[in-house]
This record gives C-alpha cells, sequence and structure tokens, in this order.
C-alpha cells in the first residue's frame, strides 16, 4: 500500500458509545489492522488488515456492499461524502483498530475530508504511536486514548503514553482518556495513571468504562466486571489526582449497535 492507498474495515454512520463524544452522531471510518493484543478487546477483526471492506449506502440503514481492499483516497472521499447529509453528523470518527498505522495516508486524507465535510475529525487511538500521533495532530480536533493497564489489557506503555499526551497538549488539540476497568484492575495502576495524566495536564478527563455483560472479552475469558464497590473505590482513588473522572460503559451496545 502507498500513502494515497490504506486498508479499510468498514465505513457507517452510528451514535457514539463511549467517551465525551458520547451519545453524538458521527461517521466512522475504521482502518484494519493494530499491533495490540488487548485481553478485553471485543474487536479481533481489525487485528489484521482485511482482504475487504464494508461500506454502508445509506446513513443508518446498515445497507452495506463489499468493496475490494486497499482503498484508494478518491474512493474514500467520495463514500464519505456520501454519508455526509446535512445537519446529519457531529464529526467524523477515525477508529481501528490501530488508524496511526495509517498515519502517512491521514497526514493527506484529514485535510481533504475535512474540507469537504467541514466536520470536526476525532481520532480513537490505544495511545502509544507518538512519533506518528504527531504527523496528524494539525488535522485533529480531539483525540480520545486509551491508558492500557497491564493487569486488564496485558498491554504496557506507560512512557508512550505520556509522550502521546504532552504532544496533544502542546499542539493545543483537545484530548480525553479512556480506561477499560475490570475485577483484574489492578488500584496501583489506576494511581499510577491519574499521576501519569495529572503531570501533563490537571484538566483532562478521564472515563473509566467499566466491562459489562453486553461486552465481555473474546481473547480471556477470565477477565469480568467490576462490582459496584470497586468502581466506587477506583473513581474515588483518581480523584485524589484528578478532578475530572466519568463511569461510562460502552452505551452504544445498550442500544443494540454492534
Amino acid at each position: 500500500m502507498t500513502a494515497l492507498t490504506a486498508n479499510l474495515i468498514e465505513i457507517f454512520s452510528a451514535i457514539q458509545g463511549e467517551g465525551i463524544n458520547v451519545g453524538t452522531r458521527q461517521i466512522f471510518v475504521r482502518f484494519g489492522g493494530c499491533d495490540l493484543r488487548c485481553h478485553y478487546c471485543d474487536s479481533q477483526h481489525t487485528w489484521q488488515k482485511q482482504p475487504t471492506c464494508q461500506i454502508e449506502q445509506t446513513p443508518g440503514k446498515r445497507d452495506f456492499v463489499t468493496y475490494d481492499n486497499p482503498i484508494e483516497m478518491s474512493q474514500l472521499l467520495e463514500w464519505v461524502e456520501r454519508q455526509n447529509q446535512p445537519h446529519l453528523h457531529d464529526s467524523i470518527s477515525i477508529t481501528g483498530g490501530e488508524p496511526l498505522l495509517h498515519s502517512l495516508f491521514l497526514a493527506q486524507f484529514l485535510p481533504r475530508v475535512k474540507e469537504l465535510t467541514h466536520l470536526p475529525i476525532y481520532l480513537e487511538t490505544g495511545g502509544h504511536r507518538p512519533s506518528q500521533l504527531v504527523q496528524v495532530l494539525p488535522y485533529l480536533d480531539l483525540v480520545g486514548m486509551d491508558i492500557k493497564l497491564p493487569s486488564v489489557s496485558g498491554e504496557t506503555h506507560w512512557e508512550k503514553h505520556a509522550e502521546f499526551l504532552r504532544s496533544s497538549r502542546d499542539a493545543g488539540v483537545d484530548i480525553f482518556v479512556k480506561i477499560i476497568i475490570s475485577q483484574t484492575t489492578n488500584p496501583e495502576e489506576l494511581r499510577q495513571a491519574a499521576r501519569l495524566v495529572a503531570e501533563v495536564n490537571s484538566q483532562i478527563v478521564i472515563f473509566l468504562q467499566p466491562m459489562t455483560a453486553l461486552a465481555q472479552p473474546h481473547t480471556n475469558p477470565t477477565l469480568t466486571a467490576p462490582n459496584p464497590e470497586q468502581v466506587l473505590a477506583w473513581q474515588a482513588l483518581m480523584k485524589e489526582y484528578l478532578p475530572h473522572i466519568r463511569v461510562i460503559p460502552q452505551t452504544h451496545k445498550m442500544i443494540g449497535q454492534l
């Protein structure tokens, strides 16, 4: 693939179910490929680049048509513009997989799609590729990054998470943090995450996202949802360091948007 083509999973219109944009309508552009293997991942189909992708023809109708990968930039712009019906969408979500694996493509695609749609660009990312983030920061309006707790995800990226946050802050791009929690969560890792964020900007909002019965893990069935006492205690722990700690599960799955 070149900087003018990308491997896609799907494009569709839906209600955002996580983070600071929860409840808003977005055009989702999901890229294929991920270099992480989080234990709680419920989207294993995005780990590998796929030979085909699914493109919704009418916003929200789920009338998908299959196309071969890789996709040329001109074609992707055409598909996004078709989704962009007047007054319908609040932003475009660039997601995956890990979309920053496509940073060279995004550095060319994002300014063009922003000019075409006049919609804000929201990046959903694992927060572990700060060098690639720098390539696309000028075109982003909001970044939602994960902090991967080793006790829950099996991944450890503390230094890269810190660099990722600092780069967003220095570029003046709004950012929030999402942390998946389960019964296996190590509270000391939550303390470490809170300190990490507080050192960059104490006003960054953190979303604690409990695993729920509607979002059970696929790769590690021993992970289970935290109980209410754990969630309350962990929120209180993190609020010792930061004022904005919110607890919100995956709401899109609660309304049947899988």
